[in-house]
C-alpha cells in the first residue's frame, strides 16, 4: 500500500478553551506520521492560545504550528491565514481545514484522502443522513442548512449537497496560492467563495471536485454560528456571486447566473 501524503490541516479555533479535545488530536496525530497541524487562534479571549501552545508543545516537534491573531478576524480569514502558513512549511502534497471541536473525527481523514486519490483536487465532507452513518445534526439547524445549501448550489451551477461541513482538502498545485491571496468577504460562507474562485480558476474541471459522505459526524455544543448568520446567509451569498463573477447583468441591468 503506497504512503499517505503529506498533509497540513488547518484548525481555527476561536475560543476553543472549554471544547479542544486534546486527547483525540494528540492520539490521531500519534498514529499517522503524515499529518501536520496549523491551529490558528483566532484572537480568542479565554486562554485558548495557552490551551493550544501546551499541545503544541506535547505533539512531536515540527508536527504542528500556532498562528495567533491578535482579534478575532472571522472563521474564513483564520482559514485562509492558516493554509498560507500550510503553504509556507513546505513539503505538503495536500491541505485542508477542519473543525477544531472534531465534529468530524480526524478518522474521516483517511477516507477523503482516497477521494483525492480517485483524480480529486479538492474534497468536500457532506454531512449526509443515510443509513449506516452516524450524523447528528439538530434539526433545526439541518433545515435552514439545507435552504442555504439549495442557494449555493444553484450559485454554482453544481449538484452540491453540503459546501459548509468543516471539512475539505485540497490539492496542492501552483494556483492555490492565487485562490488564497485576497480575503473571503464572508466571515462564514467563505467556503463559497473558495469553491468559486476554484471554478473559475479551472473551467470545465468540475470533475476534479469531489463530495465524500462522511461516516460520522456530531453537533457539538457552543457553535459560533447564530441565528441571524443563516438570515443574513441570502444576501451574502448575492454580494459574493457578483464578487466572484457568478452573475452577470442583461441589457435592461437584470442579474442574471453566469452560466460556463
Amino acid at each position: 500500500m503506497a504512503p499517505e501524503p503529506v498533509l497540513w490541516l488547518v484548525l481555527p479555533c476561536f475560543n476553543e478553551a472549554a471544547r479542544l479535545p486534546a486527547q483525540a488530536i494528540e492520539q490521531a496525530v500519534a498514529a499517522r506520521p503524515w499529518l501536520h497541524l496549523v491551529f490558528v487562534d483566532d484572537g480568542s479571549t479565554d486562554g485558548t492560545g495557552e490551551v493550544l501552545a501546551a499541545l503544541i508543545a506535547r505533539l512531536p516537534p515540527g508536527r504542528a504550528r500556532l498562528l495567533s491573531q491578535p482579534q478575532n478576524r472571522g472563521k474564513g480569514e483564520a482559514v485562509r491565514l492558516g493554509l498560507i502558513e500550510a503553504l509556507s512549511a513546505g513539503g505538503a502534497e495536500l491541505v485542508g481545514y477542519w473543525d477544531a471541536d472534531l465534529s468530524a473525527p480526524l478518522d474521516e481523514l483517511e477516507g477523503m484522502i482516497a477521494a483525492m486519490g480517485e483524480g480529486a483536487d479538492l474534497v468536500l465532507g457532506s454531512r449526509v443522513m443515510v443509513l449506516g452513518a452516524q450524523i447528528e445534526r439538530r434539526l433545526v439547524r439541518h433545515l435552514g442548512g439545507r435552504g442555504v445549501a439549495t442557494l449555493i448550489s444553484v450559485l454554482l451551477g453544481l449538484p452540491v449537497y453540503d459546501t459548509q461541513c468543516g471539512a475539505k482538502l485540497l490539492r496542492v498545485e501552483p494556483s492555490l496560492g492565487e485562490l488564497l491571496a485576497r480575503p473571503f468577504r464572508s466571515r462564514w460562507l467563505f467556503d463559497v467563495e473558495l469553491l468559486a474562485r476554484w471554478l473559475r480558476r479551472h473551467p470545465g474541471q468540475e470533475h476534479r471536485l469531489r463530495e465524500r459522505p462522511l461516516s460520522r459526524w456530531r453537533h457539538t455544543p457552543g457553535s459560533k454560528l447564530r441565528a441571524s448568520d443563516a438570515l443574513a446567509a441570502p444576501a451574502e451569498l448575492l454580494r459574493i456571486a457578483r464578487a466572484e463573477g457568478l452573475l452577470w447583468q442583461d441589457s435592461r441591468g437584470a442579474s442574471r447566473l453566469r452560466r460556463g
